[in-house]
């Protein structure tokens, strides 16, 4: 199959390392890529978010399938220029992918669809947000309504650190503040049709920059899976509870979801409850769901794109453990230092169990040199925790 796998980070190197996993003879190009990925497929620089430019190289080229890897195209409506032109896309059209890109949209949807969440206020000024943070108060949950590169929401018991956060994004658009929100997040990936639902496997991400879950918010950090602790019948309850409902009322209002739901979740006393939506495929979740994925990731995305799901069956996971640890720049997440070069990468990749997904790297006179905050993902697969973990550390 001729497959466009659009973005330029570890999750795309991911899909890429997936689909090539396979050995079914793909023919894969990335846009824009990176130099990790560039060691792997063919790349081709053009602008991901540009409709005309990403619908023009695909019906130029034969594609067969993009694959939209960030949110930034999704919000931009990407895939909606490709399926105008009869290509079929693994990912939302842009009214549904506000799913991600509006959280006041993401909560109207949860609402009207009795979709279990926590409690929000909408704040369009600093008076309003600063009544809603002292309302709910501490713990404080301020969120910026739109996309802001994960580094948009703000938990802390810090009253001046919330109203700081929430005078901040204020001047990029309206902001919610939430009930906080106790007990063990999980990450559950799901493919859509625009109607029927599969899951992946199950996946939590640490999102603090330190260790003991200190320093700022980030992007995330590291994960794993799979969650041995999750209670029987989780997946199920999700499925039931918080996709269908949702994919449901997206296609009510005619704006199918086509891609990956991204649910974002927090097991509290209460039960299951929404963080969060995202429309694509999390980033280092990815990094530890696909090494496990046993089902040709293509078949799946290609039904996906095309309403075939309801016809394949839940895809399979191994029983191996995947763990993965980001390296990150110094200075990340607020002014990361670029420009590093990266060694020891092929001692590394020597580690039986461990791949690389490049997330922020070019080549510079033959090396690899950091471009961004988040460098790599490190990724080791094992028979158990203890095994996936200790050969993450020693490739890292």
């Amino acid at each position: 199959m001729r497959i466009l796998v659009l973005g330029s980070g570890a999750r795309e190197h991911a899909i890429i390392t997936a689909l090539l996993a396979e050995n079914a003879g793909h023919e894969i190009t990335a846009a824009p890529g990176n130099a990790g990925i560039a060691a792997d497929v063919a790349v081709i620089q053009l602008d991901p978010t540009n409709s005309q430019v990403v619908s023009s190289f695909a019906l130029d080229n034969d594609i067969e399938l993009v694959v939209i890897g960030p949110e930034a195209p999704l919000v931009e409506g990407v895939a909606d220029a490709l399926r105008h032109r009869g290509i079929a896309v693994f990912g939302p059209g842009k009214a549904a992918a506000q799913l991600e890109g509006s959280k006041t949209f993401a909560k109207r949807i949860m609402d009207e669809a009795g979709v279990p969440t926590g409690r929000a206020t909408r704040a369009g000024t600093l008076e309003d947000a600063i009544e809603a943070i002292d309302s709910y108060g501490a713990p404080y949950v301020v969120k910026a309504d739109g996309l802001a590169a994960g580094k948009g929401v703000l938990v802390t018991v810090d009253r001046d650190a919330a109203v700081a956060h929430a005078e901040f994004y204020l001047h990029q658009g309206s902001i919610l503040i939430e009930e906080f929100l106790d007990g063990q997040e999980v990450s559950l990936f799901l493919l859509s049709d625009g109607h029927s639902v599969l899951p992946l496997s199950p996946a939590q991400d640490y999102k603090r920059l330190s260790d003991n879950d200190e320093g700022p918010n980030t992007g995330g950090m590291g994960a794993y899976s799979p969650l041995p602790w999750l209670p029987d019948g989780f997946i199920d309850e999700v499925i039931e509870s918080v996709a269908l409902p949702t994919v449901r009322k997206l296609a009510d209002e005619q704006t199918p979801f086509i891609g990956l739901l991204y649910c974002g979740l927090i097991l509290t006393d209460a039960g299951v409850r929404v963080i969060e939506f995202n429309a694509r495929f999390g980033d280092p979740e990815t990094q530890v769901v696909l090494p496990r994925l046993v089902t040709p990731l293509s078949g799946l995305l290609f039904a996906a794109a095309t309403g075939g799901l309801a016809a394949l069956p839940r895809p399979e996971f191994s029983d191996d453990v995947a763990v993965t640890v980001v390296l990150a720049s110094e200075g990340y997440p607020e002014t990361p230092i670029t420009g590093r070069r990266i060694s020891g990468v092929d001692t590394a990749l020597a580690i039986h169990g461990v791949t690389l997904a490049h997330a922020a790297t070019a080549l510079s006179d033959g090396e690899f040199v950091s471009t961004g905050g988040r460098v790599l993902s490190v990724v080791a697969t094992g028979a158990n925790f203890t095994e996936a973990r200790s050969r993450a550390y020693l490739a890292l």
